[in-house]
């Protein structure tokens, strides 16, 4: 758990595991090894916050899983119609800063799934559509032209709100929709035909590790900004839920719309509040809405942020402007060697956010193919559940094929950490990683929580 003899008293009164997500700390991982010092915590004093100092050590790994060190075995059985995946994810509009590594990551699968020779002897075709934001129709023309060149799967969205404007359309099709970003948890129960799938976890644990973050930090009270759709509305929900359940107050929530551009009133509400933190729940609207609140005052050190708004803001702001605001992204921090893969894939890489659950994507639709010994769709998506649990464990297609060709079970888990997933096609498992901003308004990985749902 949290170290709680660094939190405020109030933070005495987190009770994560009665609230349904078990939270077990887990080491530091990625590139960077983060300060032992806790930037935040002397300046944030005046304002009650005194976040827990980041962790030490190895993050999340599979060192116990299989890897392969021969030639792959062909195939037992070959297909007339090779598999043929699409990408639906944002070049442009509000989240199109995901865009970079989540298409690397997908590219990155490809290669390695067609380096080990593809699925059921034949390369696998990716192609690649922007998936705009919701303020566009660009999701439903770019799904169009993906299901008229009989793709099987299609990666995406990336938002929510462009998934629900699509997702009757492609799984209406007998197609899979596989998102490596979507955390709403209206998906969970979504009529899907069994053809929607997620590596990304439901924002029911985002919102329970931000809500119980806050609290551990000594916030006794919050006031949230909040983007008013299916993301930004859910995850509000569960921080909210979590914080309370900790003994704290949201004392102001106020919501805004998409393609809005004037934030002044939203800010002025929440600041009269006088909370503690600040959680901004939003996409790159973040941008305009930072500079508002700290420049009335605010601590960076008193801004909480999530997924949608944690990227690189280097060239954004003055130095200093976010040092010591923290943010969550679902995932276990990428890893050197990973994010070096990357980097071949695509050199101008800023961030890696949601690359690791891209390329799980392909590397699970892909082993699922073999499983199922098909490219169709529907057979696919009946063999995704039991190609993540069970088996063997291994981490990489050409480990995990070859061992499907062998005969045996398989238990892949990825890049984004564990992946089990449920009978609605959600991880039952996933790593939620807590990172820090430094002086040039870039951020650092600081710790990361595990958790079950």
């Amino acid at each position: 758990m949290f170290d709680l003899s660094q939190a405020a008293p109030r933070a005495a009164k987190l009770t994560a595991l009665g609230i349904g997500v078990a939270l077990l700390a887990t080491a530091c991982g990625g590139s960077s090894t983060p300060s032992q010092s806790n930037t935040g915590s002397s300046s944030a004093a005046a304002a009650g916050i005194s976040c827990p100092a980041p962790s030490g050590g190895a993050g999340a790994g599979n060192s116990q899983a299989a890897t392969n060190s021969g030639p792959v075995p062909p195939s037992t059985t070959t297909t007339s119609t090779p598999l043929k995946i699409g990408s639906l994810l944002p070049t442009t509009g509000s989240l199109a800063f995901l865009g970079p590594p989540e298409i690397a990551g997908v590219n990155l699968g490809i290669k390695e799934v067609n380096d080990a020779g593809g699925v059921l002897g034949a390369p696998v075709e990716v192609i690649h559509r922007d998936s705009g934001d919701t303020k566009t129709d660009i999701a439903t023309q770019s799904t169009t032209a993906l299901l008229g060149q009989g793709v099987s799967a299609i990666i995406g969205a990336a938002s929510s709100g462009v998934s629900k404007t699509v997702i009757n359309q492609i799984t209406g099709a007998g197609v899979i929709q596989f998102s490596p970003a979507n955390t709403s948890p209206d998906f969970t129960t979504w009529g899907d035909k069994g053809l929607y799938w997620r590596t990304a976890p439901s924002d029911v644990l985002q919102g329970k590790v931000l809500g119980n973050y806050m609290a551990t930090c000594g916030a006794q009270t919050v006031g949230m900004i909040v983007l008013n759709d299916a993301y930004g509305t859910g995850l509000q929900k569960n921080v909210k839920e979590a914080f309370e359940a900790a003994g704290g107050k949201v004392v102001a929530e106020e919501l805004f719309n998409e393609g809005d551009s004037q934030f002044s009133s939203q800010v002025d509400k929440v600041l009269a509040a006088k909370p503690d933190a600040i959680a901004l729940i939003t996409f790159d609207q973040a941008k305009s809405i930072v500079p508002l609140i700290t420049g009335k005052g605010i601590k960076p050190t008193q801004l909480f942020m999530v997924d949608g708004n944690t990227s690189d803001y280097s060239k954004d702001f003055q130095a200093g402007t976010l040092k010591g605001a923290q943010g969550t992204i679902p995932g276990t921090f990428a890893k050197d060697a990973f994010k070096q893969k990357l980097l071949a894939i695509d050199p101008a890489l800023k961030d890696y956010s949601y690359a690791g659950e891209s390329y799980d994507a392909v590397n699970l639709i892909s082993l699922a193919a073999e499983a199922a010994k098909s490219t169709k769709g529907p057979d696919i998506a009946a063999k995704l559940k039991e190609v993540s649990e069970g088996g063997e464990k291994c981490n990489s297609y050409a480990a995990c094929v070859t061992l499907l060709r062998e005969g045996k079970d398989i238990d892949y888990d990825g890049q984004s950490g564990p992946v089990t997933f449920s009978d609605a096609g959600d991880p039952t498992e996933a790593y939620i990683g807590i990172y820090e901003y430094q002086d040039d308004n870039t951020y650092k990985p600081v710790r990361e929580e595990f958790g079950k749902l």
